[in-house]
C-alpha cells in the first residue's frame, strides 16, 4: 500500500482547480500558424521543454503534427495528430480568426481538425507537455493531453474510455495493433486489436480495479503524478499504484509512460541535465507491463506479440523479437509484428505421391503454440510417430511434440507461437517442397515424346509382321489401356470432399458414437442435433451429430458437393464441421462440440452478461456473417440466423452454426422460394412476398438478434407488463425516436456509461431491419459502421407503413 501522506501528495494534480495560463506573452493568438517545412520554428512551452510544430518522418517530406521533448538531442515525441495520414510539405496549421484549430494541406484539403466545444480566443504550449485552446474565460475547449497517442506525460489523466495506440513500428506512426484503455468497470487494460477493423482481443494486462460486487470500490480515473507515480484512483478514493522500481525525483527527470509498437507498456525517465560527466544521455526504463509479452497474449485471436504463423522470444533487453516459421515470410516487409504468410501454399495431391516426396519436415526446439487450438491431440506417441502422423495428415501443418509423450497436431492460422527455452518438446514444421523448375519439366516433356514415337514405331513393326499377332496384340493392348483407364477413372472419382480431409462416418459409427442418438442437444429447421463421443486409441473427441431432415436434393452427387462447400468455410466465428454420413436415406453432418451452448441460454438468463462481451459477440457474429455473405469462393446465405443458432466454444467465442444447410434443404436459395425458412420473429419481410431472397434476409434477421443481445431480451415477449413493449423491434425504434435509450438497458451500469455506443449499435439494429431490403446495409458495411469506419445516419422508421411510425 502507498503510505497515506503519499496518498494526499498524488492527488495534489486532481484537487487543484484548473489554472489558467498566465505566461500571456508566451500565448499564440487567433490568425496564428505554423507551415510544414524544416525552416518553421514551434511554439514553445515556457520553460522551453516542450515544443509543438511539425516534426520530419525520416527520409520523406512527410510531417507530422506533434509535441515533442525539445531540450533532449532525440526530440522524443509524446503527442501527434495525423499518425494515419502525414502530412505533405508545405501544409499549414492555422488557429483561424473564427477560432478554430485546423491543418490542411498545400491545396488547402483538410488532413485534421481540433475537434472543440467551442471558439477559441488563444492557444498554449503549457511546460507539462499539453497544448490547449483556450476561451475568453480562461477555459479549455481543447486539449492534447484529452486526445492522447502512445504516451502520457506527468500530470496527465486517463478518464473511462481514454486509450492509448501503439504506433505501428518506432518510425512509422500509424495505427497499431495494441491499445491500453480505461474500460467502464473500472480496469487498466492492454489488448491487442484486429486492424482494420479495431475488434478488440481480450486483454493480456488487467489492472485488477474493478469490483462488480460494489462499483464504488471501482476504478474511475488513471492519472500520471507530476512525482512520477501511475495510479488508479477508485470512486471511493482509494488508491492502487501500478508502478514500481525507484521513482527518481521529477525535478531532475523527465518522465514519460509509452505504449511501444511491441505491445509493451513502458515508464521512461530521462535525465534532465549530464549526470556523473557523461554527455551523452538517453532513457532508461523504470517501470513496465507485462513483463514477458511472449508468454502474456493468451487469445487465440489476433495471433499473440508477432501476430499469426511467427513465434516470439524476448531478447536480452526483455523486448519481444518475431521469426516466421521456416517456409513463411513477413505479411507486412516493414512490420515484423504483423504475422507471416505461407511462402507456398500446401495443398491436397491425392493419389499423387507419397507425402515424403511433396513435403519436407523443419525442427524447431522447445516451440510452442500454447493457444493455438489443436485439431487432434494424441498419446502416448513417440517422436517419430508424431512426425509421420503429421506427414500423412493433409489438414497437419506444424506438430507439437511435448514431455515425450504428447503429439499435438495443428493447423493454419498458428497464434500466441513462442520459444520457451525451459520447456520440453519439438515442432515438426510440414514444408511444401520446390516445384520442379521449367527447365525440367521442358526435358521430361522432350522425354516422354521420344519415349512415345518409340513406342509407337515398334508398334508398327510388330503389325506388319504378321496378321496374326495384330489380332493378339489388340486384345491385349486394349486389357492394358482399359486396366489403365480403370485406374485413372478411380482416381478422378476421388470426390472433392476428400481434399477438405473430411472423415466419412456409418451410420453405425455415429449410432455408437450418440448411444443410440440419445442424448439430444437441441432441434431447428434443419433437423436435430445429438451429443456424441468419436473414441479411439489415442483419444476421445466430444462432438455433435445433425440428423438431417429430409433434403430437397436428394443425389449423392448434390449431397457431397454441398457438404464439400460447407467444409471449404475458415472462420474462427464459423462451427467446424468434422465429418459427414451418406448412406441410403440418412444424412448427417458431424460438428466439433460447443461446450458452452448457445447465444440464447448465454443472454436471456437469469442475469445479464457483461456488456463489453455482448458487444464483442456482436461484433464477431457481424464478421462472421460477412464471411459467408463476401469472402466465401461461393456465397452462402444463412437463412435462419437467430442466438439458438450461435454457438459458444470454451473461451465463449460465439461460432455461426448451420450456414450452408440451406442450399441443401432448398432448391435454389437465390430465387423466391415456396418453402419458408427461418424462425418467427427474425423471418424478413421478402420471404412472405414475391421478392428475391438475397443475403439482405440474414441482415435483417441480425438486425432482430443485435437488438436482443443489447437489451438482454427475447424478441417476442408476452410476458410484459406493457403488452406494447412485447415486440422488440417496434419498442426499440420507440424508444431511439423518443430519445429514451436508457429503458432498452435498464438500470445495467456498464451500457449507461457507453451510451455512445448504445446509440450506434441501436441505429445499426434499425437500418438492418428496414422493411425494404435496398435500405438494409450489407454485412460489411455493418462491420465498418461498427468500427466508425463509416457514419451511423439517423435511420428511417422500418416499418412505414405500420402504427409504430
Amino acid at each position: 500500500m502507498v503510505p497515506f501522506t503519499l496518498h494526499l501528495y498524488l492527488l495534489i494534480p486532481i484537487l487543484l482547480p484548473l489554472v489558467a495560463v498566465a505566461q500571456t506573452n508566451l500565448n499564440i493568438s487567433l490568425g496564428s500558424s505554423l507551415q510544414a517545412s524544416d525552416d518553421s520554428s514551434p511554439w514553445h512551452s515556457p520553460s522551453g521543454d516542450f515544443a509543438f510544430g511539425f516534426h520530419r518522418l525520416d527520409n520523406q517530406n512527410l510531417f507530422l503534427l506533434a509535441i515533442w521533448f525539445d531540450k533532449i538531442p532525440d526530440k522524443t515525441l509524446v503527442w501527434y495528430a495525423n499518425g494515419d495520414n502525414p502530412a505533405p510539405e508545405g501544409s499549414k496549421v492555422d488557429l483561424t480568426l473564427d477560432g478554430r484549430f485546423i491543418l490542411n494541406d498545400p491545396q488547402g484539403r483538410n488532413i485534421w481538425e481540433a475537434p472543440i466545444r467551442e471558439r477559441a480566443n488563444y492557444a498554449a504550449m503549457l511546460d507539462n507537455g499539453n497544448f490547449v485552446l483556450v476561451n475568453n474565460e480562461s477555459g479549455y475547449v481543447w486539449e492534447s493531453f484529452q486526445l492522447p497517442a502512445d504516451t502520457i506525460l506527468p500530470t496527465q489523466v486517463l478518464e473511462v474510455g481514454g486509450k492509448l495506440s501503439s504506433r505501428q513500428k518506432e518510425s512509422n506512426f500509424s495505427k497499431g495493433r495494441f491499445q491500453l484503455r480505461l474500460r467502464p468497470d473500472g480496469n487498466l487494460v492492454l489488448n491487442t486489436i484486429a486492424l482494420p477493423t479495431q475488434y478488440e482481443n481480450d486483454p493480456y494486462y488487467v489492472s485488477h480495479t474493478s469490483d462488480r460486487a460494489n462499483t464504488m470500490n471501482s476504478g474511475y480515473l488513471v492519472n500520471f503524478s507530476e512525482s512520477g507515480y501511475i495510479y488508479v484512483l477508485g470512486r471511493n478514493g482509494n488508491i492502487t499504484n501500478l508502478t514500481s522500481g525507484n521513482i527518481v525525483p521529477a525535478r531532475d527527470f523527465y518522465y514519460r509512460a509509452t505504449l511501444d509498437y511491441d505491445g509493451v507498456f513502458v515508464q521512461y525517465a530521462h535525465p534532465k541535465a549530464p549526470r556523473n560527466g557523461c554527455s551523452v544521455q538517453s532513457w532508461s526504463r523504470v517501470w513496465s507491463v507485462p513483463n514477458d509479452i511472449c508468454a502474456a497474449i493468451s487469445d487465440e485471436r489476433g495471433g499473440g506479440s508477432c501476430g499469426f504463423n511467427s513465434y516470439c522470444i524476448l531478447d536480452s533487453n526483455g523486448r519481444p523479437a518475431c521469426t516466421c516459421l521456416p517456409g513463411f515470410s513477413l505479411s507486412d516487409p516493414n512490420n515484423e509484428f504483423n504475422g507471416c504468410k505461407q511462402d507456398r501454399v500446401q495443398k491436397c495431391e491425392l493419389g499423387v505421391a507419397e507425402p515424403e516426396d511433396l513435403y519436407d519436415m523443419r525442427v524447431l526446439a522447445n516451440t510452442f503454440w500454447p493457444h493455438s487450438a489443436s485439431y487432434d491431440v494424441m498419446k502416448p506417441f513417440n517422436e517419430d510417430e508424431c512426425r509421420g502422423s503429421c506427414f500423412h495428415d493433409c489438414e497437419c501443418v506444424v506438430a507439437v511434440f511435448a514431455d515425450g509423450v504428447v503429439c499435438n497436431k495443428k493447423k493454419l492460422p498458428l497464434s500466441n507461437g513462442r520459444i520457451n527455452q525451459s520447456g520440453n518438446g519439438k515442432a515438426f514444421i510440414k514444408i511444401p517442397k520446390s516445384d520442379i523448375s521449367s527447365g525440367d519439366r521442358c526435358l521430361e516433356s522432350n522425354k516422354g515424346k521420344k519415349d512415345q514415337s518409340t513406342l509407337i514405331l515398334a508398334g508398327s513393326v510388330l503389325l506388319g509382321v504378321s496378321v496374326f499377332l495384330n489380332f493378339l496384340l489388340v486384345p491385349a493392348i486394349s486389357i492394358v489401356f482399359y486396366g489403365s483407364y480403370q485406374k485413372k477413372q478411380k482416381f478422378n472419382r476421388v470426390p472433392s470432399i476428400l481434399e477438405t480431409n473430411l472423415r466419412s462416418f456409418t451410420y453405425k459409427d455415429l449410432r455408437v458414437a450418440t448411444e443410440g442418438f440419445s442424448e439430444e442437444l437441441g432441434r431447428g429447421a434443419f433437423g436435430t442435433v445429438y451429443k456424441g463421443v468419436l473414441s479411439s486409441s489415442s483419444s476421445r473427441t466430444v462432438v455433435a451429430v445433425k440428423k438431417l431432415d429430409k433434403l430437397l436434393q436428394e443425389g449423392e452427387k448434390e449431397f457431397k458437393t454441398e457438404v464439400s462447400a460447407i467444409a471449404n468455410t475458415h472462420h474462427k466465428n464459423l462451427v467446424r464441421l468434422l465429418g459427414f454420413c451418406d448412406e441410403g436415406p440418412q444424412r448427417l453432418l458431424v460438428y466439433e462440440f460447443m461446450s458452452n451452448g448457445t447465444l440464447a441460454s448465454f443472454l436471456f438468463g437469469i442475469s445479464r452478461p457483461d456488456w463489453d462481451k455482448r458487444v464483442q459477440m456482436a461484433f464477431a457474429i457481424a464478421r462472421g456473417l460477412m464471411y459467408l455473405h463476401e469472402e466465401c469462393s461461393i456465397q452462402i446465405i444463412h437463412c435462419d440466423i437467430k442466438p439458438q443458432n450461435i454457438l459458444l466454444d470454451d473461451s465463449l467465442t460465439v461460432r455461426i452454426s448451420d450456414f450452408g444447410l440451406a442450399k441443401l434443404m432448398m432448391s435454389d436459395q437465390t430465387r423466391t422460394l415456396t418453402t419458408i425458412r427461418g424462425t418467427k420473429g427474425y423471418v424478413a419481410p421478402e420471404w412472405f412476398r414475391s421478392m428475391p431472397i438475397t443475403a439482405k434476409v440474414d441482415v435483417y434477421s441480425y438486425g432482430v438478434m443485435l437488438l436482443e443481445i443489447i437489451c438482454c431480451r427475447k424478441n417476442f415477449d408476452m410476458a410484459r407488463e406493457n403488452q406494447e413493449d412485447a415486440i422488440l423491434t417496434d419498442w426499440a425504434y420507440d424508444c431511439y425516436k423518443d430519445g429514451r435509450l436508457d429503458k432498452l438497458i435498464e438500470n445495467e451500469e456498464e451500457a449507461r456509461n457507453d451510451m455512445r455506443r448504445v446509440e450506434r449499435l441501436v441505429m445499426v439494429a434499425i437500418w438492418c431491419i428496414q422493411e425494404d431490403p435496398s435500405l438494409r446495409p450489407s454485412m460489411k458495411k455493418v462491420t465498418q459502421m461498427f468500427d466508425g469506419v463509416v457514419e451511423v445516419s439517423a435511420p428511417p422508421c422500418p416499418c412505414p407503413f405500420s402504427s409504430i411510425c
